[in-house]
C-alpha cells in the first residue's frame, strides 16, 4: 500500500505505523514538489502517523479517513472497498426537494449514525427528500456542533466512524432520501489541528473571525486548494452523498482571479457527469450576492444554491416583533420585508443595512435566476443555537403562528428546509454546547458566551454552560413529543404541506417572477399566489376577509375550518391561521 503526505517545510518525512518506522522518500512525479511517499503492508484499521523532521511527535495524516482515537491520535486505515454501497441513490433534482437538516448529536439521545438511521422510515413518511447533516468531521471531546471540526477528509468516531456514515447514507438512499452533508472550509477548530505543521494550510496575510485564514491564494495554495476539494470530493464519490452545504462561503479569504469556488463547482460538475448523479453545492453566505449561484458560464460562481438568511428574517420578526440585532433591518415593516422577499429573494438588494451601517447587497434577476437557487426556512441550527437560550419559535410562537410560518416556507416559491422537530413545534431547546478536553479552551468558549450575551442584557447565570453535559442532554429531541395530541396536530400539517408541494407542480414552478404577493402590515395578513395556487396567512389574533381577485378556487389545506370562498372571491380566515387554495 502507498502512503503519501505534503509536507514541504521539512527535509525529512518518517512514517509510523503501528510498531514500525518507515522512512519516506520525496515524490520524484513531475508536478509533486513537496510530497513524501513510502510502500508498506497495511491492512484495515491499522494506526499510522508521520514524523516530521525532528520533531518527536507523530501526528496523524491530513488526509487520514478515520482518527479512532479522537483528534490528538493516530490515523487508521480505511478500506474503501468496504464501504462501497449497494443501494442506488434517488435522483431528486433540487427543484423538487424538501431538506431536512439534522444534528446527529442531539437527533436522538444516542447520538449516533446508526440511531439516527432508525428515524429515517419517519422523515421518509413525513415528505421530505433530503436530510441535510450538520457537520461530521472529527472534534475534540464526544459532543459539539461540528463546525470546529480539525480532519477534513475523517468521520467523527463517536457517531461511528466511517463505517458508520456508510451505512447511515447507504439506509437513507434505501428508504428514499437524499443526504446532504455540511461542511465547513473556511476554518478548522483551534485545538488538535495539525496542518500547520506540515505546510502552509493557512496564512497570516489574511485573518478571518477563526483567526489566519485557510490559504488560498499565498504561496502554497494550489496543494491547499487542491486538499479541500479532493475532501469535498471523497465525500459525494466515496460515500455517494447527493450535495454539500458549504459553510459561510464569505469567510474564504480568496483574492485569485479563478476563486476556490468556480474551481470547487467545475470539480463537481464533473463528478456528477461522471457518474451521471444530481450532485449539488449549496452555499451559506450573508453577501446577498446573486452571482453566487450564477453558472459559471455566465460569469458567476457556479453554487446550485445557498441559503436565504433575508427570507427567515423577515419571517422572524413577523411572527415575533424581535428587533435586535440584524433584525433591525427588517422590523419595521416586516410583512413588506416578507413581501419582497418572496418576490425578489433577497431583501438587501443594493438597500441600507442600519446593522451594518451601509448599503448592501445586490438585486436577484427574476427571469434568468430560478427559485431553487433559493433555500426558504423558518428555523436552522444557527437561527436557534446561537440564541442564549437555543429557544425554538414553539417557545415564543402559538401553533397557529408556527402553522403559518410552514405555510409560507413550504408552499413559498424556494426550496424548503426544515430544522429537525421544528415539523412537531418540539419543546426542547437547542443550545450551544461543546466538549472541549483542553480546560483553558472549554473557559475560554464558556467566558466568551456569557460575555456576548451580557451585552444584549443577560446575566451570566442565566446563559447555559455550553461545556455542562446537560446543555447537550437538553437539546436532544424528545421522541414522545409528536406522539402528543398538541405536537401531532402540526406535524400532520407539515405532512399535509409537503404532500402538496409534490402534487402540485405550481408550488415547485422556478419562475420568481410569476410570484403574486398582496399584505396589510397593519391588518397582519399575507397572500400569495403561484399559478393557480393561493396561499393566505393572517398574523394577527382577528379574522381578516382576504380578496383572492376570482373565485372558482376552493380549499386545499388549512389550519383551521375555514368555507370555500365565496362567489365574489373573497374568503373569511381565523386568526393566526393560513389556508392553502387552489383549482
Amino acid at each position: 500500500m502507498q502512503f503519501e503526505v505534503w509536507a514541504p517545510l521539512t527535509g525529512r518525512v518518517a512514517m509510523r505505523l503501528n510498531d514500525t518506522t518507515y522512512d519516506m522518500a520525496p515524490d520524484p512525479a513531475p508536478g509533486r514538489s513537496g510530497w513524501w511517499v513510502v510502500e508498506a503492508p497495511a491492512a484495515d484499521g491499522d494506526r499510522y502517523g508521520f514524523r516530521l523532521g525532528d520533531d518527536p511527535v507523530v501526528r496523524p495524516d491530513p488526509r487520514g479517513r478515520r482518527l479512532p482515537d479522537g483528534t490528538e491520535g493516530l490515523s487508521a486505515v480505511v478500506d474503501l472497498t468496504a464501504l462501497a454501497p449497494h443501494v442506488p441513490p434517488p435522483h431528486v433534482p433540487l427543484q423538487d426537494a424538501v431538506l431536512y437538516e439534522l444534528h446527529v448529536g442531539t437527533f436522538t439521545p444516542e447520538g449516533t449514525f446508526e440511531a439516527a438511521a432508525a428515524r429515517l422510515g419517519y422523515l421518509a413518511g413525513l415528505g421530505v427528500t433530503h436530510v441535510e447533516l450538520m457537520p461530521v468531521c472529527p472534534f475534540p471531546g464526544r459532543h459539539g456542533w461540528g463546525y470546529d471540526g480539525v480532519a477534513p477528509w475523517a468521520v467523527h468516531e463517536p457517531y461511528g466512524g466511517p463505517a458508520g456514515l456508510a451505512a447511515f447514507v447507504e439506509a437513507a438512499h434505501a428508504a428514499g432520501l437524499g443526504v446532504v452533508l455540511d461542511v465547513v472550509l473556511n476554518h478548522l477548530g483551534p485545538s488538535g489541528n495539525h496542518l500547520p505543521a506540515f505546510g502552509p494550510y493557512f496564512t497570516d496575510t489574511r485573518h478571518t473571525p477563526w483567526g489566519a485564514a485557510v490559504n488560498l491564494d499565498a504561496p502554497g495554495s494550489d496543494e491547499v486548494r487542491a486538499y479541500l476539494i479532493g475532501s469535498a470530493l471523497a465525500w459525494l464519490r466515496d460515500y455517494r452523498i447527493d450535495g454539500l452545504r458549504l459553510d459561510a462561503v464569505h469567510a474564504l479569504a480568496d483574492g485569485r482571479a479563478l476563486s476556490f469556488l468556480e474551481e470547487l463547482s467545475a470539480a463537481v460538475d464533473g463528478l456528477a457527469a461522471e457518474t451521471t448523479r444530481p450532485l449539488f453545492l449549496i452555499a451559506e453566505s450573508d453577501q446577498c450576492d446573486p452571482r453566487l449561484t450564477t453558472p459559471r458560464a455566465a460569469g458567476g460562481l457556479g453554487m446550485h444554491a445557498q441559503w436565504n438568511d433575508d427570507f427567515h428574517h423577515a419571517l422572524h420578526c413577523a411572527l415575533t416583533g424581535e428587533s435586535q440585532g440584524y433584525y433591525a433591518d427588517f422590523a419595521e415593516a416586516p410583512l413588506g420585508a416578507l413581501a419582497k422577499t418572496l418576490t425578489r429573494a433577497f431583501f438587501h438588494d443594493g438597500t441600507w443595512s442600519s446593522f451594518r451601517g451601509r448599503t448592501h447587497g445586490r438585486p436577484v434577476d427574476r427571469r434568468r435566476t430560478p427559485a431553487h437557487r433559493f433555500l426558504g426556512y423558518t428555523q436552522t441550527h444557527d437561527q436557534v443555537g446561537n440564541r442564549a437560550l437555543g429557544d425554538r419559535l414553539s417557545a415564543s410562537c402559538s401553533p397557529g403562528l408556527l402553522a403559518c410560518a410552514a405555510a409560507l416556507a413550504l408552499t413559498g416559491p424556494f426550496v424548503p428546509m426544515l430544522f429537525m422537530g421544528e415539523e412537531w413545534g418540539a419543546g426542547t431547546p437547542w443550545r450551544y454546547f461543546t466538549d472541549h478536553p483542553d480546560p483553558e479552551l472549554a473557559e475560554a468558549v464558556r467566558s466568551g458566551r456569557r460575555r456576548e450575551f451580557a451585552a444584549h442584557g443577560w446575566k451570566a447565570e442565566e446563559v447555559p454552560d455550553p461545556q455542562d453535559p446537560a446543555t447537550r442532554d437538553r437539546s436532544c429531541l424528545d421522541w414522545a413529543e409528536p406522539e402528543r395530541e398538541s405536537h401531532a396536530w402540526l406535524l400532520e400539517w407539515y405532512r399535509t404541506l409537503i404532500r402538496l408541494r409534490r402534487t402540485h407542480p405550481d408550488l415547485r414552478d422556478p419562475d420568481l417572477a410569476a410570484v403574486r404577493v398582496a399584505y396589510d402590515e397593519e391588518r397582519r395578513w399575507l397572500t400569495f399566489r403561484r399559478g393557480e395556487v393561493r396561499v393566505v396567512v393572517n398574523l394577527s389574533t382577528e379574522s381578516v376577509t382576504v380578496a383572492l381577485g376570482r373565485n372558482g378556487v376552493r380549499v386545499l389545506a388549512a389550519w383551521e375550518p375555514v368555507e370555500h370562498p365565496g362567489p365574489d372571491g373573497r374568503i373569511h380566515v381565523p386568526g393566526e391561521s393560513a389556508v392553502v387554495l387552489g383549482p
